[in-house]
């Protein structure tokens, strides 16, 4: 039989071999985990989001015997602390906790591994430390400039999924549909988390209706605490254009960068962070290979995906170890 062309799966699930809470000051403690090989090659995986927390499944994109697997969950979600704190939590403050994790734990580089925001924050961090950086694995590139909001909070999106669209913007008056964001992130600063859930409910749900090409009911969130981390989270660094000091700004600055090499996912039929993003950077980026999955939209877990970013890994394992 000719395995060649079979696609890849994630590997077996594994338990954390080493678990640890890290201050990292402002009162945020962060939740960190390693997996696979105490001496392996160091990858640091990011969740999206942002609040969106890391999951087991982020475990399984790497062999365990080559690799030694680092995750976090961002500040304000998964189980760091406190739960769904907008305080001290910007861009600027993720890079440097991914810093304080990386001394604390004695690494010296590592191969950074992100999808959606994940992807942001792994672009953000390699224009500020690329000596830290072994390369990049990105999936569903987003820049969090603002046409890629736009398309997905104004007018693009809501175009193909008009269902969903009315979900979302139906609670919410007509002044505060000129600017979807804003009313969502002024109604999330709600200080008690039960009179915000349903807005919280309702703006996660936007995303997980969206997010795979075949529909899944098993996308839909039904954990109210991890709704409510990603709907504070997503709309205070979203209104806040990802705290960068200008739009596109990591385009801008790839010089910084771009000598690293990169592997980029990307579905074809991915509305949420559509490919063109993926397209435009790996222009620009000698020596970037982007792999556009056909029969995929923007889920980590759709086979196409899954066999792409498992064959990445395997590929810088065996040029790195």
């Amino acid at each position: 039989m000719d395995t060649a062309h079979l696609r890849k799966l994630l590997f077996a699930p594994i338990e954390p071999f080493n678990t640890l809470s890290l201050s990292v000051g402002e009162g945020h403690m962060l939740h960190v985990e390693e997996c696979g090989r105490v001496d392996g090659l160091p990858v640091v995986t990011l969740h999206g989001g942002p609040g969106g927390g890391t999951s087991p499944s982020l475990r399984r994109f790497f062999d365990p015997d080559r690799y030694r697997i680092v995750l976090f969950d961002q500040r304000g979600c998964g189980k760091s602390t406190p739960h769904a704190s907008l305080h001290a939590n910007t861009t600027q403050d993720l890079i440097d906790d991914m810093e304080r994790i990386r001394v604390s734990l004695g690494i010296d580089k590592w191969l950074i591994f992100g999808g959606s925001w994940g992807a942001t924050l792994a672009i953000a961090y390699a224009r500020q430390h690329p000596d830290r950086c072994l390369g990049l694995v990105l999936r569903g590139v987003f820049l969090c400039t603002q046409s890629e909001l736009d398309w997905f909070y104004r007018n693009g999106a809501n175009a193909l999924f008009p269902d969903a669209w009315h979900d979302l913007t139906s609670p919410l008056s007509l002044t505060e549909r000129e600017d979807i964001v804003r009313a969502y992130y002024d109604r999330l600063q709600e200080d008690d988390f039960n009179k915000r859930r349903p807005d919280a409910a309702a703006w996660a749900q936007w995303e997980s209706a969206l997010i795979s090409l075949e529909p899944n009911p098993s996308n839909t969130l039904t954990d109210a605490r991890r709704s409510d981390a990603l709907a504070r989270m997503e709309t205070h660094y979203f209104v806040n254009k990802g705290f960068f000091k200008r739009d596109g700004e990591l385009r801008d600055d790839i010089d910084r960068y771009k000598h690293l090499p990169v592997t980029m996912v990307q579905g074809r039929y991915d509305v949420v962070t559509p490919p063109r993003t993926a397209w435009s950077l790996a222009r620009q980026w000698p020596g970037a290979k982007l792999q556009i999955i056909g029969d995929a939209g923007h889920s980590v877990g759709e086979p196409g995906v899954v066999d792409a970013l498992v064959r990445a890994t395997n590929a810088y394992a065996d040029q790195l170890v």
